[in-house]
């Protein structure tokens, strides 16, 4: 007999699974949570009672918060963010499909998607800092959406078959330059220590 954590689970997928479908099918805006909580066979409380909004179904549902937030270094946050690309490249990530291929098909899914990557923004806004901060952090996500649409949706430009490394190799100075790394420390070697000995010494 499943425990009622195993239990909470179950559910929370099912109601997941079903948002998804609606998400997609119909749009953020004509998705209402007791259509969801229908389909996936619950109360309607009980999916409040989980998510607690319709922005939250949307997120969870979206994946919009599948990686942990950004930090560290510039030069972190810039491997950070391209190895989390990299892995949507490897995997065709379903839920977050179903929703841009709701953006481009109903009126009102920008919105909901709008509401839930605020957050995601804001985070990526703070681990960048400086000038312009939000302005690049936006930038960033927009070439992450634009290539997931252009590999998975559109399937355009040779992105549908190209080679993830591929792909992340040429992103990566884009990515460095954006979040205020070095985008080609290769190029800019430490000059040598005058102090240090030399090997006629």
């Amino acid at each position: 007999m499943p425990t009622r954590a195993e239990q909470r689970r179950n559910t929370e997928a099912r109601i997941l699974e079903a948002a998804k479908r609606m998400f997609a099918d119909v749009g953020y805006e004509r998705t209402t949570i007791r259509a969801v909580a229908a389909a996936a066979g619950v109360d309607a409380g009980l999916v409040m009672h989980y998510f607690g909004s319709k922005v939250e179904l949307f997120t969870q549902a979206a994946e919009l918060r599948a990686e942990p937030d950004p930090s560290g270094a510039p030069d972190e946050v810039a491997e950070q963010l391209l190895a989390s690309l990299a892995r949507r490249l490897r995997d065709e990530p379903v839920g977050s499909l179903a929703v841009l291929r709701s953006m481009l098909t109903h009126d009102g899914a920008e919105e909901g998607l709008r509401a839930a990557a605020a957050p995601r923004l804001d985070s990526l806004t703070s681990a960048i800092g400086g000038d312009d901060a939000r302005l690049r952090a936006g930038i960033i996500g927009a070439i992450t959406h634009g290539i997931l649409i252009e590999r998975y949706l559109l399937k355009l430009g040779g992105l549908e078959t190209a080679d993830p490394d591929a792909v992340i190799d040429l992103l990566r100075p884009v990515f460095h330059r954006l979040t205020g790394a070095d985008p080609h420390p290769h190029l800019h070697p430490q000059p040598p220590d005058p102090t240090a000995p030399t090997a006629a010494a």
